[in-house]
């Protein structure tokens, strides 16, 4: 039967605020969790900050006290959402244990929101992002092993595979040229700007949390490639928000945010394998059903617009966590060898000489291109005799990035 939020009722405003008991959720096991369980809880926490985020910068746009007082009663339950979410994860849980958890989110998602996606344009952009987080999901993959002796795979547990995607030394571009075009609300498929809105919120949570975090290890390699790697979080995030349609006047992006959120928790809640997640994100669901509702009015009566003009008729196909390795291999087949020249993905031998990604390479990787990306795989394989990887399904589909063993 299909479902539309619009058409269902929540729970009230005033009965969604919660005690500190509700809130501090028992953690996963982590030894048991499974993995897509995991990364929906990341996704989610990713999705709450921007909805706390963008309520923020909304509130700090407008003068109309009582938008204000109703920005920030719904604002507060989206704090709580979060802070139940994002207790989740287990303390014994290790910063390098999350970010490879990260990874495969932005992996995974990203690979399923770019087979999803009807405009083309976006499609290669989400694509062309993908390349980038799998390499950086190999990376961090290696220093996992080598400073913690922990294998990725345990985390991931075989349903990604880990490999060099786009080296990350070459995804260093001018920021000119990590800016898209963006999509027109008023004749982009409604999915379309609920992707965009999906994985802009995933990348920012990213890119926030390599920004706090990073610093916190001790081992120069470790801190050295966290700073890399949050550099393209940066690059990720500019060319993904640059997608969505600014145009759009603050009550309408409000509605969105409010859809988006009901979409993702929908989602998640036919395919959640945990039964108590499972329950969180259908009680989550329910409150965000009466805060789009709440949107909705507020378009109504600000903007005078009709907000079922702008969303879909029912939940589109729900976006699902599974294995995309026969597709990821096939978009490294075919476009590993791509950059960025201003709003346009191009092959990197099309970029004339003094091309200013040449210029930005060489100025952060400096004279000798030596990046901690790099660094990191060859300390690796001095400590541990190789390198680590995670290929189930055969040998890497790029000639020169296939496993070279240290004994060769």
């Amino acid at each position: 039967m299909a479902f539309n939020p619009l058409s269902e009722k929540g729970i009230p405003i005033d009965r969604q605020l919660r005690n500190w008991s509700e809130l501090n959720m028992q953690p996963y096991d982590k030894k048991s969790v499974p993995a897509y369980s995991r990364c929906r809880g990341i996704v989610m926490n990713g999705i709450e900050v921007e909805a706390v985020m963008f309520g923020h910068q909304m509130a700090r746009h407008t003068i109309d006290m009582d938008l204000k007082r109703q920005l920030a009663m719904t604002r507060r339950v989206e704090q709580q959402q979060q802070k139940a979410i994002n207790w989740l994860i287990p303390g014994e849980e290790s910063t390098l244990e999350v970010t490879v958890a990260y990874e495969q989110v932005a992996v995974d998602l990203t690979a399923w929101v770019a087979q999803n996606e009807p405009d083309s344009y976006a499609k290669q952009v989400y694509e062309f992002g993908l390349l980038e987080d799998f390499d950086h999901l190999y990376r961090y993959a290696n220093l996992l092993d080598m400073l913690e002796s922990k294998k990725a795979e345990e985390i991931v547990q075989g349903l990604t595979e880990i490999m060099p995607g786009r080296p990350t030394n070459l995804e260093h571009r001018h920021p000119f040229d990590d800016v898209r075009m963006s999509l027109d609300r008023n004749s982009a498929n409604p999915i379309s700007l609920l992707h965009a809105l999906t994985v802009t919120a995933a990348e920012q949570q990213t890119m926030n949390f390599y920004m706090n975090i990073g610093n916190r290890p001790q081992e120069p390699i470790a801190r050295a490639l966290y700073l890399e790697i949050a550099q393209i979080e940066e690059q990720h995030v500019t060319q993904y928000e640059s997608l969505m349609d600014a145009g759009a006047s603050w009550t309408e992006m409000l509605v969105l945010h409010e859809y988006n959120e009901c979409y993702m928790y929908y989602s998640f809640m036919q395919q959640e394998e945990d039964p108590r997640l499972k329950q969180l994100w259908e009680l989550h669901l329910n409150m965000e059903i009466e805060h789009l509702r709440i949107a909705c009015d507020l378009l109504r009566s600000i903007d005078r617009k009709d907000p079922e003009a702008m969303l879909p008729k029912e939940i589109p196909e729900v976006l699902t966590f599974q294995s995309n390795k026969e597709y990821i291999r096939r978009v490294l087949a075919d476009q590993l060898h791509m950059t960025a020249d201003g709003i346009d993905i191009v092959p990197v031998d099309s970029l004339p000489k003094d091309h200013r990604w040449y210029n930005y390479r060489k100025t952060v990787n400096g004279p000798n291109d030596n990046s901690p990306t790099e660094e990191i795989i060859n300390q690796e394989r001095s400590a541990k005799g190789d390198e680590y990887r995670l290929q189930t399904e055969g040998e890497h589909p790029v000639d020169w990035l296939r496993w070279k063993h240290a004994a060769e």
